[in-house]
């Protein structure tokens, strides 16, 4: 499965309702693994014009895309997705350069 960074900034509807975070954090990770993917870390940030982050893994682009789109549709948080590579995924590209 492919590796993605999935950062979150908070609404004004998300930050309105704060405390519910911990709940919703729980519910993402929910909705990621019913569409076949699965979080490997969550991070809050400090210092960021982003709130929270995750690392997760998926299937494919097509399913992480319905997988951000499931939790951003709530109103709670705005999403920035991006593809990542582990160090052995980036020595393999680099090492098929021409």
């Amino acid at each position: 499965m492919a590796s993605y960074l999935v950062l979150f900034g908070y609404t004004a509807q998300g930050m309105q309702r704060i405390k519910e975070s911990p709940k919703r954090i729980d519910a993402s990770k929910q909705i990621i693994r019913q569409m076949g993917g699965e979080v490997r870390e969550f991070y809050a940030i400090l210092g960021s014009p982003h709130d929270t982050m995750i690392v997760l893994e998926a299937p494919n682009d097509e399913a992480v895309a319905k997988m951000v789109l499931a939790i951003g549709a709530q109103g709670n948080v705005r999403t920035e997705t991006h593809r990542i590579f582990t160090e052995e995924e980036f020595k393999k590209v680099v090492g098929s350069l021409p």
